[in-house]
């Protein structure tokens, strides 16, 4: 089995709304310009990075923006291009999110080598906690279905009950830990409050995850062994809205920040399996405005792994110091550090591991893979770019006709380019196509 990441392609509409509370870097840039060519630019040139130290690395479409069907739903009229002039601020900034782009939210992953059936299963997050995030889960299901679409070797369930006893945020909030001595894998769902307590269970920001949603999903899996953490209060209310911005594991290394979790996870993992690498030398502040949590770690082909941090670590001294100190550390299997700059995505809150999805695959299950969306043309997809992405955008621009016309174009050429058909409801309702497989 290897490792796929499946990075999110950054929309046409990437702009900063502040719509996510208790995300410090997405209410502190609320009414800034964005740059969406940049953003996409700087996600592509993650991917071709990752890419070209020899790992596999797919892509993600972006999600259809402005969410034509909540449009409709919302009784602004069947056409976006004409709904947009109506809706009002609020409403136009809600489903004209281009948050898909962090597609450590898109689902939970459970590779078949550990669910009882010995398929890959996917659940879609539901992202009931913000209200332009909980449009997502419809088209994360149609895009997995679409791509993942051999029932052999995939099973893509639907997103839980739209309920907050359920409330799921995908793999932003899961871990899976392995190691080569043969023995079972473990999943580690990490979940911030108990579905009767309230949203926020007394805390200043919303605990986004439930445990109940967190088993529901090893359930539905099948998986094998799963364990799960409660985040600690401390790090949501400093801002780490998902365990992701707290902590990152690969293989046998979990790499975490000292208050990350409510309780030491060396109670709860096999001490003799997992390589426990527990950071209290920067504060959780410093860990949340650096994101360095939210980097990557990945296994190279000689076993060693490498951190790939945003740009915002090594420009902070003394969090750079502490990578130091990690890489030096001859305890743990990391060995290197790659700095990226993702402002553009930084400033909205999500970092290099919220723009990618962790899926494990077998030999057969990445040829049963549907599409264009495994080790992709850069080239290609930076030209795209190019050629349909503005280098400004404000609110106001959301509200533009035009503007609709030219994100449409800008996904259809993208699905014709990656293989996938009529994945979007505007392409369906124009051709005729509302179906699931038609």
């Amino acid at each position: 089995m290897s490792e796929v990441n499946f990075d999110g392609l950054v929309g046409p509409t990437h702009n900063y709304a502040g719509l996510s509370h208790g995300n410090r870097a997405s209410t502190g840039n609320a009414g800034a310009v964005s740059n969406p060519k940049r953003a996409a630019l700087q996600g592509l040139a993650k991917m071709r990075f990752a890419a070209s130290l020899g790992l596999p690395q797919g892509v993600l479409p972006p999600h259809e923006r402005p969410h034509g069907p909540t449009l409709r739903r919302l009784g602004f009229g069947d056409d976006p291009a004409v709904a947009v002039q109506a809706a009002p601020a609020a409403a136009l900034r809600m489903v004209s999110s281009a948050a898909s782009m962090w597609t450590a939210n898109a689902a939970t992953v459970s590779p078949s080598a550990d669910t009882v059936d010995g398929r890959v299963h996917f659940t879609p997050a539901n992202l009931l906690a913000n209200a332009h995030r909980a449009i997502e889960g419809e088209q994360s299901y149609r895009t997995l279905n679409t791509i993942f679409a051999d029932a052999d070797h995939f099973a893509v369930h639907e997103p839980l009950p739209a309920t907050l006893m359920f409330a799921d945020e995908g793999a932003a909030n899961h871990t899976r830990l392995h190691w080569a001595n043969g023995a079972e894998a473990i999943e580690l769902f990490v979940y911030g409050r108990e579905g009767a307590e309230s949203l926020d269970a007394g805390g200043s920001f919303p605990r986004r995850q439930t445990r109940e949603a967190s088993e529901a999903v090893a359930r539905l899996h099948q998986v094998k062994n799963a364990v799960f953490l409660r985040q600690s209060a401390e790090a949501i209310d400093s801002g780490a809205f998902h365990n992701d911005v707290v902590a990152v594991g690969n293989g046998n290394v979990l790499l975490y920040h000292a208050h990350a979790f409510d309780e030491d996870p060396m109670n709860l993992l096999p001490t003799d399996a997992i390589c426990f690498v527990p950071v209290d030398g920067i504060s959780l502040d410093d860990a949340v405005a650096t994101y360095l949590f939210n980097s990557q770690l990945l296994t190279l082909h000689d076993g060693s792994m490498l951190l790939l941090a945003p740009q915002a670590v090594a420009e902070a001294p003394h969090v750079a110091r502490e990578v130091d100190r990690i890489l030096a550390d001859g305890s743990n299997p990391i060995e290197r550090v790659q700095y990226l700059d993702l402002r553009e995505s930084m400033r909205n809150g999500g970092g290099p591991a919220c723009l990618r999805l962790r899926v494990e695959l077998n030999d057969a299950e990445r040829e049963a893979i549907s599409g264009n969306v495994l080790n992709p043309s850069f080239d290609a997809l930076e030209v795209w770019v190019e050629r349909h992405y503005r280098e400004r955008l404000q609110a106001s621009d959301l509200a533009d006709p035009a503007f609709v016309r030219e994100t449409h174009d800008a996904l259809s050429e993208l699905t014709d380019m990656l293989g996938l058909g009529d994945l979007y409801d505007f392409q369906r309702t124009s051709r005729g196509s509302t179906a699931d497989g038609e």
